[in-house]
């Protein structure tokens, strides 16, 4: 994949995650937002973010116990691609503006940060 492609990547999902971690330290000051978090998450998920979210996307909140530790493994976008190219689903994405959400690409609004990335490939 090209580098400047990885670079664009790993700056959406740096985006993600920096905004669920402020999710994740709200949750842990407001049990009252917690519980919204829990029980509706794709709704807080979306008022959080300003934007509307895919009709078909799903989100799952799981909360860790002392004894029960998750890993989350991300889409890897790379692993769609030849080396040195993209395939056109990657592309399409890509030239609309997408981040990376569980199995698939959806449109969401770290899209941003991937505008434009189409005229790198």
């Amino acid at each position: 994949m090209h580098e400047q492609m990885k670079q664009i990547i790993s700056q959406a999902m740096n985006t993600r995650f920096e905004f669920e971690r402020q999710l994740i330290e709200r949750a842990l000051e407001d049990e009252n937002f917690k519980q919204e978090l829990l029980s509706n998450p794709k709704a807080v998920y979306a008022k959080e973010s300003g934007e509307k979210l895919p009709t078909d996307l799903e989100i799952e909140v799981i909360q860790e116990t002392p004894n029960k530790v998750y890993l989350v493994l991300p889409n890897n976008p790379a692993s769609t691609a030849t080396e040195g190219e993209l395939s056109e689903e990657a592309l399409e994405a890509v030239a609309g503006g997408v981040c990376l959400f569980g199995s698939c690409i959806k449109k969401c609004f770290f899209g941003s940060i991937l505008r434009g990335a189409n005229d790198l490939v």
